[in-house]
């Protein structure tokens, strides 16, 4: 079976430096994965690219088979969605017009289909941001204004999701419901690629973690494998341990 994403060889300079090398992984549809790492690892650039937003990488980056750089943006966007780590908007748009637009791949007129709007009431369902979807998006909170632009990357019934470092913005309560939501996405078949700093979410939440270190892919695996704590002192450079959650979940515990 062709997976989703397909990268072999990937890499990308800045300024003459290495941000990643020789990066080489296969995700599958149907898969949870979290990419962490510390700050400059590259975690955001590999985003990028699997995005399509960059295209100056060196490598293989493939979905469904097919090379990035070959595919049509309509047609990609029709199948991989994208979220920010923030967004901002200049003009008076309401939630529900914000999240509309992540129809655009699939739209043919002027004016949305009984079909664009449905799709985006389901996801505003979903995220939660249905009972301020006529207020200005420029009135909500960081925590609300994300809850909208993951809807919007939802309306569009991606097969790849792909998120940058989500919860930045959201209290606790709505960190628990994202990823509810994204294993949700994930019993569907669709895969989940997320960039988080928070190793007890991709922990508790990951079917599977890359962890990645000066631009390389240093482990790859279930959480009790990739995030041993031999790998998080050597990496992350913080001593920690391993306690079990009652669902058997592996929990990480700082040391003092």
């Amino acid at each position: 079976m062709t997976p989703a994403f397909e990268l072999a060889g990937v890499g990308m300079r800045y300024n003459g430096t290495d941000v990643l090398d020789g990066i080489n992984l296969r995700l599958d549809s149907g898969l949870l994965a979290a990419i962490v790492g510390p700050n400059g690892a590259g975690k955001s650039t590999l985003l990028g690219i699997m995005a399509g937003l960059r295209d100056e990488y060196r490598g293989n980056c493939r979905f469904r088979g097919t090379e990035l750089r070959k595919w049509r943006r309509r047609d990609y966007a029709r199948k991989v969605s994208f979220v920010p780590q923030s967004v901002t908007m200049e003009f008076p748009f309401t939630a529900e017009q914000v999240v509309l637009m992540g129809r655009a791949p699939f739209s043919a007129g002027l004016f949305e289909t009984e079909t664009d709007y449905a799709a985006a009431h389901e996801a505003m369902q979903l995220t939660g941001s249905l009972p301020f979807r006529d207020r200005d998006f420029r009135s909500l909170s960081g925590g609300e204004r994300q809850r909208v632009i993951l809807a919007s990357a939802l309306a569009q019934s991606p097969e790849a999701l792909l998120l940058d470092e989500p919860t930045t913005y959201l209290d606790l309560q709505h960190q628990v419901a994202l990823y509810r939501v994204l294993r949700t996405l994930r019993d569907r078949g669709v895969l989940v690629v997320t960039v988080t700093h928070d190793l007890n979410l991709a922990a508790g939440y990951a079917d599977r973690v890359v962890v990645l270190s000066a631009g390389e892919v240093a482990a790859d695996g279930p959480p009790s494998e990739a995030l041993r704590p031999e790998c998080i002192a050597r990496i992350f450079e913080v001593e920690v341990g391993l306690t079990r959650t009652p669902s058997g979940r592996p929990w990480i515990v700082y040391g003092e």
